[in-house]
């Protein structure tokens, strides 16, 4: 049995149980885990689609909020021999899988880059680097406003200018809050939204929705490139006017 083969079967052993300790975590904290299962294949091949559309170079990667994996093991056949993949997870239990992953991962051996996991918050993330891809599972809506903005700050500061940031987001969670949550909750989850479509405004170049994940979602990517800060600052008083 070759290494990939060997390789694949434990993956698929370790995706069901990482579903399982997805499942362990969401019980212990829906809010920072934020959902029952992770992220789909469909929803994973969008999230990094910007780094398989740049083969021919190496670039640096960052992936904050990996959870489980899921989206990890689509993005590290995708890097470009020299890339740099830096991993941000703040649960201890999902960073140690996640070394565990790739101590073990056999693109890592035959197309070398140097990967390190961080188990920390992306906006606590001590480093001096800058990225041209960033790609995000966090559960931004299950976040305070203030919070979602220092995250999404963060985002842009890390970029290298036309760095390319994806996340994505739930179909349907306002409109299923405004329905079952609290009026604070539902409050809540609507100024996240406007922290969140400021930005869109100031940076988004598209937008994807993906039926094929457990729930559907959008994916949004956004590009750093020539935003001044005037008009971030005009794009966020008017989410909040």
């Amino acid at each position: 049995m070759n290494n990939w083969t060997d390789f694949r079967d434990r993956s698929q052993g370790r995706r069901h149980a990482g579903a399982g300790t997805f499942l362990i975590e969401a019980a212990r904290d829906l809010r920072t885990t934020g959902a029952v299962a992770p992220s789909g294949r469909a929803l994973a091949r969008v999230l990094t689609e910007p780094v398989g559309a740049r083969p021919s170079r190496p670039m640096a990667v960052l992936e904050a909020g990996a959870g489980t994996g899921a989206v990890t093991r689509a993005l590290v056949p995708q890097l470009p021999r020299g890339s740099s993949l830096d991993i941000v997870e703040s649960n201890p239990r999902f960073a140690g899988r996640l070394r565990r992953l790739v101590a073990s991962h056999p693109d890592l051996l035959s197309r070398p880059a140097r990967v390190e996991v961080h188990q920390t918050r992306v906006e606590e993330l001590d480093t001096d680097a800058r990225y041209d891809v960033i790609v995000s599972g966090l559960p931004l809506t299950n976040f305070a406003p203030d919070q979602v903005e220092r995250i999404m700050s963060r985002y842009m500061d890390l970029l290298h200018p036309g760095g390319i940031l994806t996340y994505f987001a739930y179909l349907g969670t306002r409109r299923a809050r405004a329905l079952t949550a609290s009026r604070a909750e539902a409050r809540r989850h609507a100024e996240v939204d406007e922290v969140m479509a400021a930005y869109q405004r100031a940076y988004a170049t598209g937008r994807w929705s993906v039926w094929a994940n457990l729930p559907p979602a959008h994916v949004w990517q956004l590009r750093k490139a020539g935003v001044s800060a005037d008009n971030m600052r005009h794009a966020m008083v008017g989410a909040w006017q």
